[in-house]
């Protein structure tokens, strides 16, 4: 075989390589769809992966079914999408704990959210809730801290995320308090414990903050947000009392590394157009959430900001890695 020879067999075979990806690109999908999740049914991105998965599914004409894979702070569920074939068949579906929380919370992290991704879109971003039990003794954020002070040491608190997690590391360091952090899988397993007596307080998603509310089982102390939320206003926010208190979860869908940009454009397109439907948005607005939509080149610089800013926050929390 001569030089041109080769050359043009090499042509020919990256061309065929690059017809067939394209093919399968247009074709997709042909099969459902996995979207892990790293929490439990129940946690707010659950509820915001089956809305949103159920749009997904009447866009492309195949299920974009739940998986949930809680535990290790949403590591098994990050592996178990970065080891998945880059076709686009499995997708993480992702609080920011995974996506840039947890470079600053777990040691040995064995992934990098900004290399071993493909970011698709952003979905929605929330708020979190300070709750207590209905007879819990203290009524404001002032009288909470000044409760918590009278007994150091005594007090528990749940965390099921990485955004409730830092929020309670900066309110007892900005507070000056001390409590006991009790580590969970999801934030409705920390909520049954307060509800169950066992924990005294936790920060919970605004969703789920303000079903438990409306059951009369839990209330709320302060909210996480700068201001104060559209979904319930009547909620003060924890910087009312400690200024510059600010945690705000999101919400968004990645893929594997290396998924081709025909796919990541269909998925990221088609994810803009059902958070902005007004059945989505009414459903997020429940549930707490607001739309944040992002094509692909924001949400990968979106990603890159935020691990900087959660890597701040835990620095400000004295938080260290476990």
């Amino acid at each position: 075989m001569n030089f041109v020879q080769a050359i043009t067999k090499i042509v020919l075979g990256i061309s065929l390589v690059c017809s067939v990806a394209l093919a399968t690109a247009q074709n997709y999908p042909s099969r459902p769809v996995r979207l892990v999740v790293p929490f439990p049914p129940g946690t707010g991105t659950d509820i915001a992966a089956r809305v949103v998965g159920q749009q997904l599914q009447l866009a492309f004409g195949q299920p974009f079914v739940v998986d949930n894979k809680p535990g290790a702070g949403g590591s098994i569920a990050a592996m178990e999408v970065i080891r998945a074939a880059p076709d686009g068949y499995t997708l993480l579906f992702s609080s920011n704990s995974v996506l840039s929380s947890n470079v600053a919370l777990l040691k040995n992290l064995p992934y990098d959210p900004n290399k071993n991704f493909s970011p698709i879109g952003g979905v929605a971003v929330t708020s979190l809730a300070l709750m207590v039990k209905p007879d819990f003794p203290a009524k404001t954020l002032k009288e909470f801290i000044a409760y918590a002070k009278q007994r150091p040491g005594k007090m528990s608190a749940g965390y099921g995320s990485s955004s409730a997690q830092v929020a309670l590391a900066l309110l007892t360091k900005m507070a000056g308090l001390d409590v006991l952090a009790v580590p969970y899988k999801g934030i409705p397993l920390a909520v049954n414990d307060v509800i169950g007596g066992t924990l005294d307080f936790a920060f919970v998603d605004i969703g789920n903050a303000v079903a438990q509310t409306k059951g009369g089982m839990l209330r709320t102390i302060a909210v996480s947000s700068e201001k104060r939320s559209a979904l319930t206003p009547d909620w003060p926010t924890v910087s009312e009392v400690l200024p510059g208190f600010e945690i705000l979860g999101w919400v968004a869908v990645a893929g594997p590394a290396g998924m081709p940009p025909q796919i990541i454009e269909s998925l990221s397109s088609a994810i803009g157009a059902a958070i902005t439907t007004p059945d989505v948005r009414q459903k997020f607005s429940t549930s707490g959430f607001a739309p944040m939509p992002m094509k692909p080149d924001q949400l990968k610089s979106f990603i890159a900001s935020e691990t900087v800013k959660w890597t701040q926050l835990a620095k400000d929390a004295r938080m260290e890695a476990q």
